[in-house]
This record gives structure tokens, sequence and C-alpha cells, in this order.
């Protein structure tokens, strides 16, 4: 499912660059450590996927140039993993979420959105099925009463 697919990972952090450029060994990674070289890739080039980060790239900047291009786009964060955040980036048109810790299962998130995707389903729904137990955990259950708004 991933082989030959053409991903932009950005991050300001080297060792996470280089650990998805390990992990996604099957497809064609391009990476960049910075607000402008990321956003100069976007729009001058094509992609499959995008992974961003939030924090330290403007990744919520970097995820509307993304959308506006229609390139599908996943938030790699670790701080800001908050609702707040996810609303925000789901309004915008992020396609998932994958918290840093995370990071090991980044290839076959990529598979399960990208045959979502291709079937025509629903990645958000995928995404909130995915961090409803996470949220729960380090939020509390009262966030389903103030963020319904993320199931609609």
């Amino acid at each position: 499912m991933l082989s030959g697919k053409v991903i932009l990972v950005v991050d300001d952090e080297p060792d996470i660059l280089e650990t998805v450029k390990e992990i996604l060994e099957q497809c064609q990674v391009e990476t960049a450590g910075s607000f402008a070289s990321a956003q100069t890739l976007l729009e001058t080039r094509s992609y499959d996927m995008a992974v961003l980060d939030i924090m330290g790239v403007k990744g919520v900047e970097l995820l509307q140039v993304a959308v506006g291009k229609q390139i599908p786009s996943v938030m790699l964060t670790a701080p800001a993993l908050t609702p707040d955040y996810i609303l925000k980036c789901m309004e915008l048109g992020a396609t998932s979420y994958l918290p840093k810790e995370d990071i090991t299962q980044l290839d076959r998130l990529l598979e399960e959105l990208f045959a979502i995707m291709a079937s025509g389903g629903s990645a958000r729904s995928h995404t909130m099925k995915r961090l409803e137990l996470w949220l729960d955990e380090h939020i509390g259950h009262s966030w389903r009463d103030k963020y319904g708004k993320l199931w609609e």
C-alpha cells in the first residue's frame, strides 16, 4: 500500500525526520526541518501525504497550505495533542493525528488512511475512534461534552 508513495515529513527535530525515514523506507520520503523549506516544498511539489509537526515549524499554517493543495495531512505531535488542537486541525482539514509516542506505528496508520481514502471512507471517524481512549486517559471523559463537534 505504501510502496512508491511520496511523503513529505516536516519536523524541527532531525532525529524525528530520520526515524520517520526509516519507518517509511518503502516510500519516497522528503523532509523539511523548517516552516520556510516546508512551505516551498508544499507549494512546488506534489505529495501523496504530508506528515506535519505542530510545534516548531508552524504546522497549523503548513496544514492550511497542504489542504489548499489537496494534500492529505497527518499531524504528528507531542505537547499539542489536546482537544483544542485536534478540533482546530480537523476543522482546517487534517486527515489524522498521531502522537509522537506512537511514531513507530506511522507506517500502519498511513496504510490504513490510504485504504480508507481509496474506499471513500471517513478518515476523521477513523482518527477519532483511534484517539478516543487516549483522550479519555489524558484529559478525562468531559472532553466529549465540550468537543462533541469532533464527531460530526
